[in-house]
């Protein structure tokens, strides 16, 4: 049987709907197939920040996906194995279309060697601060001018609102960068994140499969921004409350994120066989 890695999406897919992050029940069939060397791991537009405090009950021996394939990342070290961020001309570029359309982003860079979200608290948007109530971290680095939007390796744009001109500006962001635009499944707001070229979840699980010498790719998500990442798989699997989008591609639908629907697919995959895997 070829050697398989399997990826999931965090929000949506592997986590509960409820905010209490991955399940008693997901970390412990998924924990029990790591120690036996199933290669696992997750992409998500998260940051290791808090895609680790919703994940503390994994044990994670497969390196990471952050920021929507913006990094690739150690989870125990906080080692940045693979780092894809804007040039400043990309920065100018981007900073400018948005307020083109009236469009104030949060700017995550990497600033003295930490991640940070740089945002002007007078010019956030409803969405906005909802978004960033449900980020007590450290990464908050409010500014009280543009100019300083944009300090350090800005690497990653997130525009969230209710209305306003966020598929103009779409249009004419995505000629040039990796860009997702649309409402979310939950909330209903706009969603427009903006990342370089080649930071997609599709170009790094495929640098994570052949770091973990495997031979097959098997993900499963939810939402818009893992199109690439199913495309880039062998087999790619939707859970019931994803976006009709996704569900549209998939090679099947699997249970919601609320019944532990990813563990319990891995798991049955692993009952039809007994090899053992060993971890990079």
């Amino acid at each position: 049987m070829p050697k398989t890695l399997f990826v999931t999406d965090l929000d949506g897919t592997l986590l509960t709907s409820g905010g209490e992050g991955v399940s008693p029940k997901s970390c412990d069939i998924i924990n029990r197939l790591s120690a036996e060397g199933m290669m696992f791991s997750y992409a998500t537009a998260r940051s290791l920040i808090t895609a680790k405090k919703v994940t503390a009950g994994l044990s994670m021996k497969v390196p990471v996906i952050l920021n929507n394939g913006v990094f690739i990342t150690d989870s125990a070290s906080g080692e940045r194995l693979v780092k894809n961020t804007f040039s400043h001309e990309q920065t100018e570029d981007i900073y400018g279309t948005l307020s083109k359309f009236g469009i104030m982003p949060l700017v995550y860079s990497i600033v003295d060697g930490d991640e940070r979200f740089s945002y002007i608290t007078e010019r956030l948007t409803r969405a906005m601060a909802d978004f960033l109530a449900t980020r007590d971290d450290r990464r908050h680095r409010p500014v009280l001018s543009e100019k300083n939007m944009l300090d350090g390796e800005p690497f990653y744009f997130t525009c969230i609102d209710e209305t306003g001109s966020m598929s103009e500006a779409y249009e004419e962001l995505k000629k040039r960068y990796y860009c997702v635009y649309g409402k979310d499944i939950y909330s209903g707001d706009q969603w427009l994140e903006v990342m370089p070229e080649k930071a997609t979840k599709a170009e790094a699980v495929l640098q994570l499969k052949k770091y973990c010498g495997c031979d097959k790719l098997v993900v499963f998500g939810d939402g818009l921004n893992d199109i690439p990442l199913f495309k880039a798989a062998d087999e790619c699997y939707a859970v019931k409350n994803a976006a009709p989008e996704l569900k549209e591609i998939a090679d099947g639908i699997i249970g919601s994120n609320n019944e532990d629907s990813v563990a319990k697919f891995i798991l049955k995959y692993f009952s039809k066989n007994t090899v053992k895997y060993s971890n990079p």
